[in-house]
């Protein structure tokens, strides 16, 4: 299984338009059959006093997805944050293999999904 963490990075969008960029994700990725999970992230240190039960971390969300989908949701997913500055965490737990990336433009977004393919290997 393949676990993908999204971030949306860019600092001149507000908190609510990082999310909103995730929720647009979601629904789009929520009717792929080649994807096993996908979600927010729970922020795992919610503020003191915090009475909120399903705190999110802005502008993030995970999906798994099977080693064998991962190249086609990969480039799905680079169709659809071309310049978007994003943060994307890649970990394949059962080869026990992480990768992060960082993508500010779109010719970084190029060569981040290019080596997050390599990552699966050909």
């Amino acid at each position: 299984m393949v676990t993908l963490t999204i971030s949306f990075t860019d600092q001149e969008l507000t908190s609510e338009e990082r999310d909103e960029e995730v929720v647009r994700l979601l629904e789009e990725l929520s009717d792929r059959s080649e994807i096993g999970a996908v979600d927010r992230v729970r922020d795992p240190h919610p503020p003191e006093g915090n009475k909120s039960i399903g705190g999110f971390l802005v502008g993030m969300f995970t999906a798994e997805v099977n080693a064998a989908n991962a190249k086609k949701i990969l480039g799905f997913l680079g169709d659809r944050l071309v310049n978007k500055p994003i943060s994307l965490k890649l970990e394949d737990t059962d080869k026990g293999k992480k990768l992060e990336l960082i993508a500010n433009s779109q010719e970084e977004l190029i060569v981040a999904m290019q080596q997050a393919k390599e990552f699966f290997g050909n």
